[in-house]
């Protein structure tokens, strides 16, 4: 293309916190642009509905980052990212995505999240009980966050005791800010994670549960379908991936029914609209922005655009979400909208593994919310909300004020 590269502004607070006129205009530009994403590296940016699903769909369009031309991708990484956690199933195609999904797809199928429902139930009540009579709030550390990580970490078999460093590691490696991260300080922290499930898994092989990370290593040692490596960088997706976005989710679910009254009302009087406005939620201002990475394997046309060889392809997800071509007056936020086949957990043999658990879990967190906190209302201006400022969208912290529904 002949288009000087667009940069995305991170560093710029007002494209955080709103990215969406930008992506529109990039929408309105074309169907594939060339962009400037953090940390200065240039992508290919799919921004169409109908390209967003082809590309997907396209297995010369690779999900490991080994298949990238650009060194910068690969130099970035952690040195222990680079060398023993890479064989997860988001970084892999197939055969190897094939044989590591059906490892753990049994654990995710919709009969075995639905009974997860009273357990995600108890532990959102848990957590509200011990907010509710202060009055106030910030729904994300207090709430949002605490939820995910307790489910996962109860579903793989992480030790109470443990989940505070396991997720204050992860966000070391992982959630990034405006400024480059210290690498000494990132590796250090893979190096750590890496130690901290080595251990969890040796703990598990002496002495087995009722988990899925058990269950994994029985797999592993008896059928010889993983190796060390690949059941290390298993566990540290599940453990990483089966939270994360689900903050995100809960925090901009809650964020956008607050600037949105009306919406919130209807939801608070018809909780059968929750599963509905779930699917609204990620459409709208999804868990992921601006998309989910590809990397080409060949030179490929997409869209009428050639993309070369090794170029870093980003399925923008975020802007696809919003393409007038594929859903009505897109920028509004609509909980009853129909046909809601949104792009947020991705498509094809990608699709997210742990979807059902991602709205099972927000239909419970923001049904209990508005349920047992009334009144609810932000602590402070809407435009001092902090969001996070790239790969992972939501809000940094949800302060908050409510009047208890709980009867006395």
């Amino acid at each position: 293309m002949s288009q000087q590269p667009v940069l995305l502004p991170y560093a710029d607070p007002a494209f955080v916190a709103d990215p969406f006129p930008l992506y529109r205009q990039l929408r309105e530009d074309g169907p594939v642009r060339r962009v400037v994403i953090a940390g200065g590296l240039e992508a290919w940016l799919v921004t169409r509905y109908e390209d967003g699903i082809v590309a997907l769909s396209d297995p010369r369009l690779s999900s490991d980052v080994r298949d990238a031309s650009d060194p910068q991708l690969m130099q970035r990484l952690p040195a222990t990212e680079r060398e023993s956690m890479l064989r997860n199933m988001l970084r892999s195609d197939p055969p190897d995505h094939t044989r590591l999904r059906r490892l753990v797809s049994k654990a995710f199928t919709a009969r075995r999240v639905a009974e997860l429902q009273p357990r995600v139930q108890v532990i959102a009540d848990r957590l509200l009980d011990a907010i509710v009579p202060v009055g106030h709030a910030d729904l994300v550390k207090d709430f949002a966050l605490p939820l995910p990580v307790t489910v996962i970490s109860e579903l793989l078999g992480v030790p109470m005791a443990d989940r505070h460093e396991f997720q204050r590691l992860t966000d070391d490696m992982i959630l990034q800010g405006t400024a480059p991260p210290d690498p000494a300080q990132v590796d250090a922290a893979w190096q750590q994670m890496r130690s901290y499930l080595t251990r969890l898994l040796e703990a598990k092989r002496a002495q087995p549960g009722g988990d899925l990370l058990s269950a994994l290593i029985t797999t592993r040692d008896e059928e010889h379908r993983l190796d060390e490596d690949e059941l290390i960088a298993m566990a540290f997706l599940l453990l990483a991936a089966g939270y994360i976005t689900t903050v995100n989710l809960i925090g901009s679910g809650i964020a956008a029914l607050l600037a949105h009254p009306g919406q919130l009302q209807m939801l608070r009087e018809d909780s059968a609209l929750l599963p509905g406005a779930i699917e609204e939620f990620l459409r709208y201002d999804g868990p992921v922005s601006p998309g989910i990475a590809r990397f080409a394997r060949e030179d490929v046309t997409i869209a009428g655009v050639a993309v070369p060889r090794g170029a870093t392809v980003l399925v923008a997800s975020a802007i696809a979400d919003r393409d007038p071509a594929r859903f009505s007056d897109p920028d509004h936020l609509d909980i009853t909208r129909q046909d809601n086949t949104h792009l947020a957990f991705g498509h094809g043999i990608h699709y997210c593994l742990g979807a059902p658990l991602a709205r099972l879990e927000g239909q419970i967190a923001i049904g209990t919310v508005l349920r047992r906190l009334h009144h609810l209302t932000l602590a402070v201006p809407p435009g001092e909300l902090q969001w996070r400022p790239g790969g992972l969208r939501g809000p940094e912290r949800l302060p908050v004020t409510f009047t208890s529904a709980d009867p006395d």
